[in-house]
C-alpha cells in the first residue's frame, strides 16, 4: 500500500513537473502578437483617468528587421474577454499609412501597422467606444 501511495506521489509530481516545463517555456522563435520579429516597445493603460480602473490595455511593437510598427488593444476589467467595442489606429507621426481597426471584439483589436523607419507614428487604443488613449509622435526611431 505504501508502495503504491509513493509511487502515485512521485508520477503526479512528474506530470506537473512536464506540464510547468510545457507551460512555461516558449520555443525561441515563438511569434508573439504580431510576428516572430516584433518586440514590444510601448503598453499604455486606457480608462484610468476616466473611471479609476482599467478598460483596455495599449500595446505597441517594433520590428527592426521590417522597420513597422504594430498595435493591439485587448480589453481590461469588466471588458476583459467580454463581446464589447474595441479599436485600435496606428499611423505615422504625419498620418500618413493609417491603419485601423475596431468592431464588436472578444479578446482585441488588431494587430494593425505602419512602415514607419525613422519615423515617429501616432497610436490609439480604444476599449470600451467611449475611451481611449491617443498618444502622438512616440516611438520615434
Amino acid at each position: 500500500m505504501r508502495t503504491r501511495k509513493l509511487t502515485t506521489l512521485l508520477a503526479g509530481a512528474a506530470l506537473a513537473a512536464s506540464t510547468t516545463l510545457l507551460a512555461g517555456a516558449a520555443p525561441a522563435g515563438a511569434a508573439g502578437p504580431c510576428g516572430s520579429s516584433y518586440s514590444r516597445i510601448g503598453v499604455y493603460s486606457i480608462g484610468i483617468e476616466k473611471y479609476g480602473y482599467r478598460t483596455g490595455i495599449l500595446e505597441v511593437y517594433y520590428s527592426s528587421s521590417t522597420g513597422k510598427n504594430c498595435a493591439l488593444t485587448y480589453g481590461d476589467g469588466p471588458y476583459a474577454n467580454t463581446t464589447s467595442w474595441k479599436g485600435v489606429v496606428i499611423s505615422r507621426g504625419d498620418g500618413s499609412g493609417k491603419d485601423p481597426d475596431a468592431d464588436n471584439y472578444k479578446y482585441y483589436a488588431g494587430p494593425v501597422y505602419v512602415s514607419a523607419r525613422g519615423q515617429c507614428i501616432d497610436v490609439e487604443g480604444i476599449s470600451p467606444s467611449w475611451t481611449s488613449v491617443k498618444l502622438n509622435n512616440v516611438h520615434c526611431g
